[in-house]
C-alpha cells in the first residue's frame, strides 16, 4: 500500500461500495458467449476485483495495472492463465460514480457488452445504491505535469482541481470521422448524460480484420458503431454528434483507473488508444509513488 505524501494529497474522501448486490446478463462482444455479471459490495481496503466463479477456486484478478496483460482491441488483465477481457466499460462508471471497494462475479472471461456503451453499468450502479464507508481514501493532486508521447499519440496531465478529460480524435482518411474533439469534468452526473451512453465503433475495414484474429464474435449494430468512408452504421442513428470521440473518452475514464489511485488533474490525449492509456498509466503510477 502506497502512502501518499501532504504535497501531493487534497483532503480524503470517503471510501464507497454499493449498497447491494445487483446483476445484469448478456453477451461478449469478443468472445460472442452468454456471461452473467453481479456486483457484490466489498469491505473497506479491498479494491475492485474480478471473480471468475465460472473456473475452479473461483480466482480474483485485482482491477490494477499490475496485471494487465493486453491491450490490442481492449484492455484485459490476468493472472497466470486467468484472464478478464474487455473491462473498460465496466470500470468506467464505477471509477465516474466513485466506487472503491466492490467484487465484480463474472461467468466468463468477458462482462456484457450491453449496448456498447457504459449505459447499463450506470444502470446497475444506481439500481445497487451508493454506500458511503467508514474508512477514507486519498485524493492525488498532479503538481507537475506528466506526459508521455509516441509517434502521433501524446497525453499529458497537467495540475488541476478536480478531474478533467480533453480528447482529439483524428482520422483524416475517413471523411465521416476528420477531427472530433471533447473536454469534460468527470463527475457522476456527466459521465451519465453526457459520456456513458457512446457506443464502441469501429471502422468497417478493421472488422474484417478483428473477425480473422477470433474477436468481435459477439459484435453486432446492437453494440456497436462501423464507420465506412462518409457513412456511418448505426443502430437508431448516433446518439451524439461527436459519439467516437465521447466513447475515446470513456475508455480513458475506465483504462485510467487502473492506476488505483483517485487524481485530481487534467488529462489531455491526442489519438489514444488502450496501448498508450495502459503506458501512461504506468508513468502516472511511478510519478506517484516516486514523490511519496
Amino acid at each position: 500500500m502506497v502512502v501518499v505524501n501532504s504535497r501531493l494529497s487534497t483532503l480524503p474522501r470517503t471510501q464507497k461500495t454499493l449498497k447491494k448486490e445487483v446483476t445484469f446478463s448478456g453477451i461478449g462482444i469478443h468472445t460472442g458467449q452468454c456471461v452473467s455479471m453481479k456486483f457484490c459490495p466489498a469491505k473497506e481496503g479491498e479494491g475492485i476485483f474480478f471473480k471468475r466463479i465460472d473456473l475452479p477456486n473461483h480466482p480474483i484478478i485485482p482491477a490494477s495495472i499490475e496485471y494487465v496483460c493486453d491491450t490490442a482491441r481492449s484492455t484485459t488483465i490476468g493472472i497466470g492463465d486467468v484472464r478478464v477481457h474487455t473491462i473498460e466499460h465496466v470500470l468506467a462508471a464505477l471509477s465516474s460514480y466513485g466506487i472503491d471497494n466492490l467484487c465484480i462475479e463474472l461467468s466468463n472471461l468477458e462482462p456484457p457488452v450491453a449496448d456498447g456503451s457504459s449505459l447499463e453499468f450506470v444502470r446497475m450502479i444506481e439500481e445497487a445504491g451508493i454506500q458511503e464507508q467508514t474508512g477514507t481514501v486519498a485524493v492525488v493532486k498532479i503538481d507537475q505535469p506528466v506526459y508521455w508521447s509516441e509517434k502521433g499519440i501524446h497525453l499529458v496531465a497537467l495540475p488541476f482541481d478536480g478531474y478533467r478529460i480533453s480528447y482529439t480524435l483524428n482520422y483524416p482518411d475517413t471523411p465521416a470521422l476528420k477531427s472530433q474533439f471533447q473536454s469534460f469534468d468527470i463527475t457522476p452526473s456527466v459521465f451519465k448524460e453526457q459520456i456513458s451512453p457512446c457506443r464502441t465503433f469501429s471502422l468497417y475495414k478493421e472488422v474484417s480484420i478483428m473477425m480473422d484474429h477470433g474477436l468481435i464474435k459477439g459484435g453486432s449494430l446492437d453494440n456497436a458503431v462501423v464507420i465506412k468512408d462518409d457513412v456511418i452504421f448505426s443502430k437508431g442513428g448516433l446518439r451524439f454528434s461527436d459519439e467516437m470521440v465521447r466513447h475515446k473518452i470513456l475508455d480513458m475514464v475506465g483504462d485510467l483507473s487502473l492506476i488505483g489511485f483517485n487524481i485530481h488533474a487534467h488529462f489531455i490525449a491526442i489519438c489514444s488508444g488502450h496501448a498508450a492509456n495502459f503506458a501512461f498509466s504506468k508513468k502516472i503510477f511511478q510519478y506517484i509513488t516516486e514523490k511519496c
